[in-house]
């Protein structure tokens, strides 16, 4: 567990890049190795967050549902460090074991308007020109709506982006994050970049 926090230097200092960052002690006690990345252009990513919080703040979708499908998306996508983030997020809203099902691709534990979102995301990743009217009517008798349809399908798109763009520029999973995951998450993230040796405050 060492390396640098991206393949990034740390972007030049600016009240929006010490915003995001105090932002960030505030909430998890360091500075993310993502918001390092992102900080390169502070107002796209609080652009970003502000279209995220719009399209969940008047959704359909449960925290729980959301916490299944971003875990899904993460692990089906091979990014280790959403994978850790909302696994840990989803034993919070459910159990360890669930987490750690959901990102080793079992869903056994799952409602069925979960199991049937889970499914839905790693469908989007892996291949979305493959998707059929009969993929929805499946979405609809798990008692979706079209809306929430939408929202769950740009939501898994969104986390995408975010991913890509981590993974891409080298964004490892800070070293906080992974001690703090509980252990059976942990070890089912066994794909993407390992944990940093330790984010600077």
């Amino acid at each position: 567990m060492n390396g640098p926090a991206s393949f990034l230097a740390d972007p030049p200092q600016s009240p929006a890049v010490a915003a995001a960052y105090d932002a960030d002690v505030t909430s998890d006690g360091y500075v993310n190795n993502l918001t390092r990345v992102w900080c390169w252009r502070p107002d796209v990513l609080t652009s970003f967050e502000a279209l995220r919080a719009d399209l969940l703040g008047e959704s359909g979708l449960s925290s729980r549902e959301v916490a299944v499908m971003v875990a899904a998306t993460a692990a089906a996508r091979g990014d280790a460090y959403c994978a850790l983030a909302w696994g840990s997020r989803l034993a919070e809203l459910s159990d360890e074991v669930t987490a750690a099902r959901v990102l080793q691709g079992i869903d056994d534990d799952l409602s069925e308007r979960e199991s049937a979102l889970a499914g839905w995301s790693r469908q989007v990743v892996h291949d979305p020109n493959a998707t059929t009217g009969a993929d929805l009517d499946r979405l609809r008798d798990a008692g979706l709506n079209d809306r929430e349809i939408f929202e769950a399908t740009t939501l898994i798109a969104f986390r995408l982006a975010f991913s890509t763009v981590n993974d891409a520029l080298g964004a490892r999973p800070d070293a906080q994050l992974a001690e703090k995951a509980p252990k059976l998450v942990r070890e089912a993230v066994t794909y993407g970049r390992p944990a940093s040796a330790g984010s600077p405050t």
